[in-house]
């Protein structure tokens, strides 16, 4: 399970467009958004760093949330 922050996203399109990248990268993993937070749950196969990778380029820069 990856945790990440996303200070930016902060609506509904926000969510879906981060959702979007992330189902680009793994059409199969389950994601959860906890806008309140700016948190993001990823299940996934794919490497961490490839998810960030296409959070940020869809235009959100994310950082490791602590456990």
């Amino acid at each position: 399970m990856l945790k990440l922050i996303v200070p930016d996203m902060t609506c509904g399109h926000c969510t879906s467009a981060v959702t979007t990248a992330i189902k680009s990268v793994d059409a199969d993993a389950t994601v959860e958004i906890d806008l309140e937070k700016q948190q993001v749950t990823i299940e996934s196969t794919a490497e961490a760093a490839a998810l960030a990778t296409a959070i940020e380029a869809a235009g959100y820069p994310s950082v490791s949330a602590q456990p």
